[in-house]
């Protein structure tokens, strides 16, 4: 059994969509394999993107079934929460979600597909006067998205896009079912920011502009980014077994 929902803008895109269960295992250039495989369609010349979550192991398809909106559907709702308020993410077309005995299987979600790449994972080794406009671009975004109650819990270099917009550098949110929605404190903030990858110059010329478009103290901002990065990066290598220089 199907359960499908698709925005009235995208409603010529019907039929794809709901061909999406039968071709997406055999259609499609796979732009990313894991548990979740991302998929882009070209669909009478415009650019979809689908995402296929992956069938949760048995308690959390209870969960997901019954308890909690499943990670695709809020990747369907959150952007217009997002867009609403300003902040660049892919417009959502459609959800679809498969059941059986009433257990969620396999879901999809679908949106246009942006333009923008995931440079961040390229700057980490780069000094940021060699990246300062993008650095700046960045804090100012983070901290226009905080003031507006959007904080985003994987904020993470694969999860936003780098683009332009007149001319300058422009973000794009991606991977958006992990939200939350509400009030940011200003330590919040600055530990959204443990999880970029780049060099100590990076963190602190962000956490600098960060805190001055936030009117709070410089110093304070730069030791908290610099404490919730370290204590971050310290339990991911403590997971994966792999050391990291976090001197600042």
């Amino acid at each position: 059994m199907y359960k499908r929902i698709i925005n009235s803008k995208f409603n010529a895109l019907k039929p794809f969509v709901d061909s999406l269960p039968y071709i997406f295992e055999d259609n499609g250039e796979t732009i990313y394999t894991g548990r979740n495989l991302i998929k882009v369609f070209d669909v009478d010349g415009l650019k979809v993107n689908v995402k296929r979550y992956g069938i949760p192991f048995f308690i959390n398809r209870v969960v997901y079934s019954y308890l909690r909106k499943p990670k695709g559907l809020r990747a369907y709702t959150y952007p217009s929460i997002l867009l609403k308020a300003g902040v660049n993410t892919p417009e959502p077309i459609a959800y679809i979600e498969e059941r059986k005995g009433g257990l969620i299987g396999y879901s999809y979600f679908v949106s246009l597909q942006s333009s923008y790449k995931a440079y961040l994972y390229e700057i980490g080794n780069l000094e940021v006067e060699e990246i300062k406009e993008l650095a700046h671009a960045l804090a100012l975004f983070t901290s226009d998205m905080h003031k507006k109650g959007i904080y985003h819990k994987d904020y993470s270099p694969g999860n936003i896009l780098c683009g332009t917009k007149d001319g300058r550098p422009d973000f794009c949110l991606v991977d958006i079912n992990r939200m939350r929605f509400g009030e940011v404190t200003l330590e919040e903030g600055c530990a959204n920011f443990a999880r970029l990858w780049g060099q100590p110059s990076f963190f602190r010329y962000i956490a600098e502009a960060y805190a001055k478009d936030r009117g709070a103290d410089v110093e304070w901002c730069i030791e908290c980014v610099f404490y919730y990065r370290t204590k971050f990066w310290k339990s991911f290598s403590k997971r994966k077994t792999i050391k990291y220089d976090l001197k600042y």
